[in-house]
């Protein structure tokens, strides 16, 4: 019987692959990653063109987190990544949610961005 998680590690690396095949970030309008780990959250904007990182934002940045629940702290990272958006001048992005499923605090961070006037 093969390792368990090492099948669970490949099959969230193919889901990622197959949403990284439909985005491509420019400068313009570049591309909103989302990591989540089990502690912590976060966020980057990318140029694909150039292969560099415009902005970036985790809940480590946020002035204590620690009364919070995870889901207030997903959508104060959105608003913060939102913000060294709109000082970039970047209005528009493409939301990529990696291997993760759009619900939860993916879902409460994007929605958090899109409150401070993010479009996707």
């Amino acid at each position: 019987m093969k390792d368990l998680h090492k099948i669970k590690k490949q099959k969230r690396q193919i889901r990622a692959k197959r949403t990284r095949s439909k985005i491509f970030g420019t400068a313009q309008k570049p591309r909103l990653s989302v990591f989540r780990s089990n502690k912590h959250i976060y966020v980057q904007l990318i140029d694909d063109e150039k292969g560099k990182t415009l902005a970036g934002a985790s809940d480590l940045e946020l002035p204590e987190t620690a009364k919070k629940k995870k889901k207030e702290i997903a959508g104060m990272v959105g608003r913060l990544i939102a913000e060294k958006a709109e000082s970039s001048k970047i209005k528009k992005v493409i939301f990529d949610k990696g291997s993760y499923k759009y619900h939860g605090l993916v879902k409460l961070l994007a929605e958090g961005a899109r409150e401070r006037g993010l479009k996707f």
